[in-house]
């Protein structure tokens, strides 16, 4: 791995301080520049813009299904059909850039149509059987009771809050076009209660702003809703997801396996091919040798001897590198303990576990330690590192810990990053915690499987 430690890392940003995007500071809190943000603004452009939408969703959506329906004794009803779901997937993509562009929801498209055959048939056939046209009519239809709630709570908020703390400006227009006093508040044939004194007026301000404060989080509490329903109804499906998650792990998988074939033959050809090369051409000069000079062959194959433990060694070690014997044999608590002898600074290692995980989960929490604490001996600057593994319900939990100089990151493409891939692709999660300065810690979680029988 070649990550760096304590280099490029910027430290945390203090409770007390509010950041903007971009690492802006703000000096005014978020409750009282809510109203001026332009993102407020945009989830209020969305709410009003959803009821007129929501209404030409919700005709087109029941009209051609009804027609659709009604027309079913006919040849023409499934045609029609297929036709009002193709609408409301189109409707769903301007929906999703409505949302993208106003929420700032970002949501993947969802799965494309999958003709078994080609021709119109074949399409109709499609659009009928496609989970995604039927959330998109679904959403077309849900989409309109919502925008009608939502309109109405957002207005009434709005045009209240800004009609009351506004009202100090526009007081002297009731008098003079409107002949009151004020905002009325109560009257009857004797009397009337008008909002005209100075301190009625600052106290019915006071309120607008309050009004004026909490509109925008009610707003956004809305949006809530529309964002749930978008990501929802018109994303992809858990099960398209999940089937994409699954096709980038199958190629995170299978470019690791080239790697590490790869290196598998490198280290071969450079290392322990390249001494049986020199050891075969030692050994034929010593032959040669036998004759005319003992002394000299003796010479020869002695240091031929040399050589096949050095190579035996690298074969040795090659071997370790791609699954040691001890992690077979003894499982991870013998295994880890031996990596941990190889550090260069004294590891303590804790595994408590009642039963072994399954060889794969074994393997891969072998070589996640093995290379966090390479880590440590070559970046960390460290005096002293722990691993603890245990087993919290369906999880297996590694975690490195040591007290170097801090400033890892997953986020520049380093080991670590790669690291976080390949657990990724099992299911597995790293989490790091290395503010600069230190202390690190690694926390790894992979999936419990329990051992078969061996």
């Amino acid at each position: 791995m070649a990550t760096e430690y304590g280099q490029g890392y910027g430290l945390p940003t203090g409770p007390g301080h509010a950041r903007g995007v971009g690492g802006r500071r703000h000096r005014m809190p978020a409750a009282l520049r809510a109203p001026v943000e332009g993102r407020a603004w945009r989830e209020l452009a969305y709410v009003l813009l959803s009821l007129p939408i929501s209404i030409l969703l919700f005709t087109y959506a029941v009209t051609m299904v009804s027609l659709g329906a009604g027309l079913l004794v006919t040849f023409l009803g499934v045609p029609v059909l297929a036709a009002a779901l193709a609408g409301c997937r189109g409707i769903g993509s301007v929906e999703r850039a409505r949302a993208r562009g106003l929420l700032g929801l970002d949501v993947g498209e969802p799965e494309p149509l999958r003709l078994k055959r080609q021709g119109f048939m074949g399409w109709i056939g499609a659009v009928l059987k496609s989970g995604t046209s039927w959330r998109a009519l679904l959403y077309s239809v849900l989409q309109l009771p919502w925008a009608v709630l939502s309109f109405t709570v957002t207005v009434t908020f709005w045009s209240v809050g800004w009609t009351l703390l506004t009202y100090p400006l526009w007081f002297w227009v009731l008098p003079t076009y409107a002949g009151q006093d004020g905002i009325q508040l109560y009257g009857d044939e004797q009397r009337a209660i008008y909002l005209d004194n100075p301190f009625e007026i600052a106290v019915t301000a006071g309120v607008g702003l309050l009004f004026t404060l909490a509109t925008p989080w009610i707003v956004r509490a809305l949006t809530t809703v529309d964002r749930v329903m978008v990501h929802g109804l018109l994303g992809p499906s858990r099960l398209a997801t999940r089937v994409v998650e699954l096709e980038s792990d199958r190629g995170v998988v299978v470019d690791t396996a080239a790697a590490d074939l790869r290196r598998i033959e490198r280290d071969l050809h450079d290392g322990a091919q390249a001494r049986l090369v020199n050891l075969a051409m030692d050994l034929g000069l010593a032959k040669e040798k036998l004759r005319e000079d003992p002394q000299e062959a003796a010479r020869m194959v002695d240091e031929a001897h040399g050589e096949v433990k050095t190579a035996l060694q690298e074969l040795r070690d090659l071997a370790r590198g791609i699954h040691p014997a001890v992690l077979t044999d003894r499982g991870l608590d013998a295994a880890l303990s031996a990596v941990a002898s190889r550090c260069t600074v004294p590891v303590q290692v804790e595994v408590d576990l009642s039963e072994r995980p399954a060889p794969a989960i074994e393997g891969i929490a072998y070589f996640t330690v093995s290379e966090l604490l390479q880590n440590v001996s070559k970046h960390s600057r460290a005096t002293l590192a722990a691993v603890e593994v245990w087993r919290s319900e369906d999880r297996l939990m590694l975690q490195v810990v040591d007290n170097g100089v801090g400033g890892a990151n997953l986020s520049r493409g380093s080991g670590l990053a790669g690291l976080a891939e390949r657990l990724d692709a099992v299911d597995g999660i790293l989490v790091v915690d290395s503010p600069a300065g230190g202390p690190t810690r690694v926390t790894a979680e992979l999936p419990w499987r329990a051992e078969r029988a061996r």
